[in-house]
């Protein structure tokens, strides 16, 4: 069944419309805006590097769900309509991934999960600037950014520009300057301590 939209979306509602298009969207004041497909390169990374974090906290027994391609429900202000972003890869609590497996209602997160990844596309200042801030005021712990096609601002990434990777992490209600890795650098992150990967074999997955 199709919905057509005669007044601004709930996130619960907006999980449950569908406008026959086949294409996705994010949440943005209660309007459902259509998101452009990802090129080949970066389905591939996402797919890979989500199937790779799932298979590391099992053998690590860490008490993490690593998803790709969810509804992340962002923090409004009281009257503001709802907003969402749908993140490349969104790390939920296990505990809370569990809780949903025990409803019929669609998986997402309802509530600030402990990780999300971004894999940088050619729209690079939302995931630089926009979602740095919208993430940080919704409480993720640590949001990575994967800019495996170097597409980012020199002032993110430098210059000559290079592939790169950063990772903020929540401190007191705010982010801490992004960390850089590159090349040959082993990525640290709080979420996964165990991690042996280096920048440029998460990069080689887009291959």
């Amino acid at each position: 069944m199709y919905l057509t939209i005669t007044k601004p979306l709930t996130f619960e509602e907006f999980l449950a419309w569908d406008d026959g298009s086949g294409r996705d969207f994010e949440l943005l004041n209660g309007v459902p805006v259509p998101l452009s497909e990802p090129n080949a390169n970066h389905e591939d990374l996402i797919e890979r590097l989500c199937a790779y974090l799932e298979t590391h906290c099992l053998e690590a027994n860490l008490p993490y769900i690593s998803r790709q391609s969810k509804q992340v429900r962002l923090k409004i202000e009281p009257g503001e309509k709802e907003k969402s972003r749908k993140a490349d890869i969104v790390i939920f609590a296990k505990e809370e991934w569990q809780r949903m497996k025990g409803n019929s209602s669609s998986a997402a997160a309802y509530v600030p999960p402990p990780g999300i990844i971004e894999v940088v596309s050619t729209n690079w200042k939302d995931d630089y600037l926009t979602k740095v801030a919208e993430y940080e005021e919704l409480g993720v712990l640590e949001y990575i950014i994967v800019d495996y096609a170097a597409l980012g601002g020199i002032r993110f990434i430098g210059s000559p520009k290079q592939p790169t990777i950063m990772i903020y992490q929540l401190e007191n209600g705010e982010y801490l300057p992004g960390k850089i890795f590159r090349g040959g650098d082993r990525v640290e992150s709080r979420l996964f301590p165990n991690l042996t990967l280096t920048a440029e074999q998460i990069f080689a997955m887009s291959r």
